[in-house]
């Protein structure tokens, strides 16, 4: 089982909107490795040394590799690929809408509307997955549960997600607006950014 490679990367391509493929030359041997948009969507520059934390999928027909920057990511990629319902692919694609912090920070909080802005779920998916998610991902790392309560959102970009919708902007306009978006900063500061980005996609 592949558990890191270290290499250089060689090329480096879309796979849906949600997912690239990056090619890992490592000891004259080039793999390819899936990987979640947010996690690489500029760097390394091709030619450039890479390290990857990978998580080896096998399947009767199929051997694949999943590969992180961190080893937080590919813990909470395998936990999420724990829970029912949740496919690799569909582990990959929360992870380049939602940091693995954001998305501990959802579930802790019960933010049913942070699961929604991930493609392929949608309310009652969400209601399902949130008690699955509780029970499978480390809530403790890197949430504080003094803070975070039940009901509680967290995170600014909660607090910018529930603006952005008393606006009238769909889920869909939200979740492609928040992904260019820092996950910290004052949430007045997060609107006006919000605002200028959907109004240039207009």
């Amino acid at each position: 089982m592949i558990g890191s490679l270290r290499g250089v990367l060689v090329d480096r391509c879309g796979r849906g909107e949600h997912a690239v493929e990056l090619l890992v030359e490592a000891g004259g041997v080039g793999y390819r490795v899936v990987a979640p948009t947010r996690a690489y969507a500029g760097s390394p520059a091709l030619g450039a040394a890479i390290f990857v934390h990978v998580h080896t999928h096998l399947r009767e027909d199929a051997l694949t590799l999943y590969g992180f920057p961190t080893r937080d990511e590919r813990d909470c990629f395998e936990q999420l690929i724990g829970a029912r319902g949740v496919g690799p692919a569909g582990a990959v694609t929360m992870l380049s809408v939602h940091s693995p912090s954001a998305l501990r920070r959802a579930v802790a909080a019960d933010d049913a509307d942070a699961l929604v802005a991930v493609p392929g779920i949608g309310p009652k998916s969400a209601a399902r997955l949130l008690p699955e998610l509780r029970a499978r991902l480390d809530l403790d790392a890197g949430v504080d549960m003094e803070v975070v309560g039940p009901g509680a959102v967290p995170s600014a970009l909660g607090d910018l997600r529930a603006a952005l919708a008393g606006l009238g902007y769909s889920v869909e306009e939200i979740r492609q607006v928040l992904a260019g978006l820092p996950e910290e900063g004052r949430v007045e500061d997060l609107l006006r950014l919000a605002l200028r980005d959907l109004a240039a996609a207009r």
